[in-house]
């Protein structure tokens, strides 16, 4: 469904003949900082912007759409990453919703807010103690010894609520009890996950992680598939399993084969798969999990998306032509991949905010040197934003940088290609511009000399 921008009022088309009448949402944005509000609906277990909205100087803002699911959506300024600065709600064809979001909050206002969404909203302030702390971590210092305690009092809570909570939709009183489970677990999960002044050792965990198990929470792809953020759950559920179990996670294919011995249903082993092809760095990892795993690709869904890698992937394999890439240099020449051919070229993704990039430049001068004479060109292509690019062009002056210093004017067109996501990274390339690796060793490593002499012989 395509997302619009606007002022006030968002509205989106009916894209299904489930949807009869729309749903209409009022708001007050009460917080210091105005930030966009967003809309998000749930899509196999993550979350997708589906609509924007902008406050107005008297911070309201609202949303007219007609729902393409009756089941739970979320309403926040925060990302499709992360619960943190998003409230989750429930609508259904005809619902109204009307609230306030505070600092750390949001309150219910007016009198035609649905049955469904009081029940969420007194839950919601059930578990605001221990999700303050969990999610707000910034703001909120905690450790485990004053957490743990508001963990179980909440759980203890949980165990009564929904037979104290019904909304008269059976469709939603059904799944209100795993949706809070869900919940409970996103906070206690997110908890341990998160930077502390103290880490309880596993003897020291609470109860309730005692239960908090992948086998009890990954039998149902469906239920999965329904709830807010259950995708980024599941991988938190498997990090403190794997603690507590005393399990160091695996590298590479090996992490993913621990991933699948934990998960008891063989879609979300198809959808753990995905994920995992999907941040590959290079075409030869990628394969060899692709041809071992692909008989996991149970549903149409699942298979599109494994084509879509592929093609993806595509470009990234050993012996593909390099992007040809434009970039103007510090001195205004514009340069071209092209241009380089008959070198053998290493490139350097790099920011000047970035600390580990910056911890690679004397590495990366000194292989110069041991290089120079030679048919190997240092290209730095800086990430930097357009606004930073006189503290760019003064890096270069101070550190006295040699190579090609080319600026990207931010993360664009060549990062996607790539697929680059942090960086330091590094990419190296042989005389007809064909891809050996695009993520090769840095420089602080012996490795990436002897990989660039071994290109450097190849006939």
């Amino acid at each position: 469904m395509k997302k619009h921008i606007i002022t006030s009022l968002t509205i989106l088309a009916a894209s299904t003949a489930f949807a009869q009448s729309p749903v209409q949402i009022k708001g007050t944005f009460d917080k210091e900082f105005i930030k966009p509000v967003k809309l998000f609906k749930v899509v196999e277990g993550d979350m997708e912007e589906i609509a924007s909205a902008q406050p107005q100087l008297n911070k309201k803002f609202g949303f007219t759409f007609y729902p393409e699911y009756e089941g739970f959506y979320a309403i926040g300024s925060g990302t499709t990453g992360s619960q943190t600065e998003n409230n989750i709600f429930y609508f259904k064809p005809g619902d109204q919703l009307e609230f306030i979001i505070s600092e750390n909050n949001y309150q219910l206002t007016g009198s035609n807010n649905s049955k469904e969404n009081q029940i969420l909203n007194r839950w919601h302030n059930e578990v605001t103690p221990i999700e303050q702390k969990a999610f707000n971590w910034m703001k909120v210092q905690s450790t485990f010894v004053d957490f743990f305690p508001d963990l179980e009092t909440v759980v203890a809570k949980a165990n009564t609520f929904t037979k104290n909570n019904k909304s008269g939709n059976s469709k939603f009183d059904s799944r209100l009890q795993d949706y809070i489970q869900w919940d409970l677990a996103a906070n206690a999960t997110n908890f341990l996950n998160t930077p502390r002044s103290a880490h309880p050792a596993v003897e020291e965990y609470a109860d309730y992680y005692k239960n908090l198990t992948l086998a009890k929470f990954a039998k149902n792809a469906s239920l999965v598939y329904q709830t807010p953020w259950a995708n980024r759950t599941l991988n938190a559920i498997s990090f403190v399993s794997r603690r507590a179990a005393n399990i160091p996670p695996g590298k590479g294919i090996t992490g993913l084969q621990q991933d699948m011995d934990f998960l008891p249903n063989d879609t979300l082993k198809g959808d753990a798969i995905l994920s995992y092809l999907a941040r590959q760095k290079d075409y030869a990892s990628y394969k060899e999990a692709a041809d071992k795993y692909q008989s996991y690709f149970l549903t149409a869904s699942q298979k599109k998306r494994a084509t879509a890698i592929m093609n993806n992937m595509a470009q990234l394999k050993s012996g593909d032509q390099g992007l040809n890439f434009s970039f103007p240099d510090n001195n205004g020449k514009t340069i071209k991949f092209a241009d380089l051919k008959g070198k053998v070229v290493l490139i350097d993704v790099w920011a000047t905010w970035c600390g580990p990039c910056k911890a690679e430049i004397p590495h990366l001068k000194k292989l110069e040197q041991e290089l120079h004479g030679t048919d190997v060109q240092v290209v730095s292509i800086s990430v930097d934003e357009e606004k930073d690019k006189a503290k760019w062009l003064k890096m270069i002056k101070d550190e006295q940088l040699g190579g090609l210093q080319l600026f990207a004017s931010g993360w664009g067109d060549f990062a996607k290609y790539y697929k680059i996501t942090g960086i330091p990274r590094f990419m190296v390339f042989d005389k007809q511009g064909k891809v050996v690796t695009i993520d090769s060793p840095r420089p602080s490593s012996p490795e990436l000399k002897q990989l660039l002499e071994k290109v450097l012989a190849t006939k």
